[in-house]
């Protein structure tokens, strides 16, 4: 039998080297090399890679080819399908990611039940599924969990009796098998980290294991139809635990965000290949679980019983759902020599350009002062939308000098002082005037050609500009 050999492994790219060193030399990222025993050989290919259809692939016309619209699977929780674009697909490969706790189990086994409620009822009319739908039910594999711990906790969150199959099992082999026998439209991995498989002789969770495991299961998804959701654990820094390359095997990538002493959570797509990229739901945590909420805004909008200064109404876009956040700053002169530049929500790099900006073009002298930003309600901001009410809030604080109640602002800030454009102003603008507010500062190039009801809209070109029409306000 032929001696293992083992070679130290990054966690984030999968790259190999042959001794451990700090930095990984592919992905240059620092203290992810893991010394990992490889294999001294692999099975036989055609049983483990065989090709997804049956028959050879041939080259063909892109013209020739017909595309379908594929269905959807609603999960019966509205913000859940809305990140997701609208519901599962047949043979969608989806992976959640988050901290502890945060609700990753409690969300899934919520939709499970709306899904297998959802089956049922469909059976008992005698309505077949849909071409290219696995005809099975609804199967959770907990590899966390014994059954009994996954039936206390639905029935801690009141779930409705419901034909939802449950398998606690971290064996590759016997998942697979269970699942082909099955043949189920949705099933669950909970979580990637603890399926091992017999092939492979490394721990669970190593970077083998998983790539080999999200590997065996996405090609089964292919070929059978079923919808899977692979739960990952994520990294101290809040990454996806394994290598990254689990993030391009999958269809679909979505994280939880959020503080968890919150009771809101958010759900964010970072990759999407059925839906848009970079949208967002808000759930709050009950009693009974997560439930959608239809006014987010109102989260992320502190109530003020007065004006206060260093606040200020940002309008974002998160994906297609523009929202309305509470940017606030805070200016205090510095005690040491170094004043502190620090941000929450937001880019802190993108924070010391605009006091440069503001300070080369406005006037505006920071240099001796600590600078605190914080983007209310705990929701991350990277859109560069965000420079103008940044720019607004610590001009406020700076001044001691409240805002125009019902002001809100958008709008990029370039290094030369100008002012740019943000993608879907329109959009923005509508959901300022639907939820009362009356007056908005935003770039010249997005300002509207109709004039939208109960908004006064003032369109600015230079950030000095801006601050004129902010104290004539």
């Amino acid at each position: 039998m032929a001696r293992s050999k083992s070679a130290f492994v990054c966690t984030e790219c999968g790259a190999q080297a042959l001794r451990w060193q700090g930095q990984c030399p592919q992905c240059q990222a620092w203290n992810t090399l893991v010394e990992t025993v490889l294999e001294p050989s692999a099975p036989a290919a055609g049983s483990r890679f065989a090709a997804l259809a049956g028959e050879t692939s041939r080259l063909q016309p892109l013209s020739a080819l017909e595309p379908r619209e594929e269905p959807r699977q609603p999960t019966g929780l509205d913000e859940f399908d809305r990140v997701l674009g609208g519901g599962l697909v047949a043979g969608g490969v989806v992976l959640i990611g988050g901290d502890p706790g945060i609700g990753k189990s409690t969300l899934l086994l919520q939709a499970l039940s709306n899904l297998s409620g959802a089956r049922a009822a469909t059976a008992g009319e005698g309505t077949t599924a849909k071409a290219g739908m696995s005809s099975g039910g609804v199967i959770y594999v907990s590899g966390e969990e014994s059954g009994e711990q996954v039936a206390l906790r639905a029935q801690r969150l009141q779930l409705p009796p419901s034909p939802l199959q449950m398998l606690a099992e971290i064996n590759l082999e016997r998942i697979l098998h269970t699942l082909r026998e099955a043949r189920p439209r949705v099933a669950v991995i909970d979580s990637i980290q603890t399926v091992y498989s017999e092939t492979l002789q490394s721990a669970p969770g190593s970077v083998a294991q998983v790539r080999e495991c999200a590997a065996q299961l996405t090609r089964f998804a292919k070929q059978s139809g079923t919808s899977l959701i692979l739960v990952g654990h994520v990294t101290k820094d809040g990454t996806l635990a394994g290598p990254r390359v689990l993030e391009h095997i999958v269809d679909t990538v979505l994280y939880f965000e959020g503080d968890t002493h919150s009771s809101f959570r958010l759900v964010r797509a970072f990759k999407n290949r059925f839906g848009a990229v970079n949208e967002l739901g808000v759930f709050a945590m009950t009693e009974r679980g997560l439930r959608g909420v239809s006014n987010p805004s109102a989260i992320f909008l502190s109530q003020h019983s007065q004006q206060v200064a260093g606040s200020c109404v940002l309008i974002t876009q998160e994906g297609t759902r523009p929202l309305l956040v509470e940017v606030q700053a805070l200016v205090d002169s510095s005690q040491s020599p170094n004043p502190r530049r620090l941000s929450v929500g937001l880019e802190q790099n993108r924070l010391a350009m605009l006091l440069a900006v503001m300070h080369r073009h406005a006037g505006v002298v920071c240099f001796d002062q600590d600078v605190f930003v914080n983007a209310v309600g705990g929701v991350k901001i990277t859109e560069p939308a965000a420079d103008l009410a940044i720019l607004f809030a610590i001009v406020s604080s700076l001044r001691d000098r409240p805002l125009k109640r019902g002001l809100a602002v958008f709008g990029e800030v370039g290094l030369a002082g100008e002012i740019r454009p943000a993608p879907r102003g329109q959009e923005r603008l509508k959901e300022a005037a639907k939820l009362g507010f009356d007056t908005a500062i935003v770039p010249r190039a997005n300002a509207p050609k109709q004039p939208i009801e109960g908004l006064t809209v003032i369109a600015v070109e230079r950030v000095e500009e801006a601050l004129e029409q902010l104290r004539a306000l």
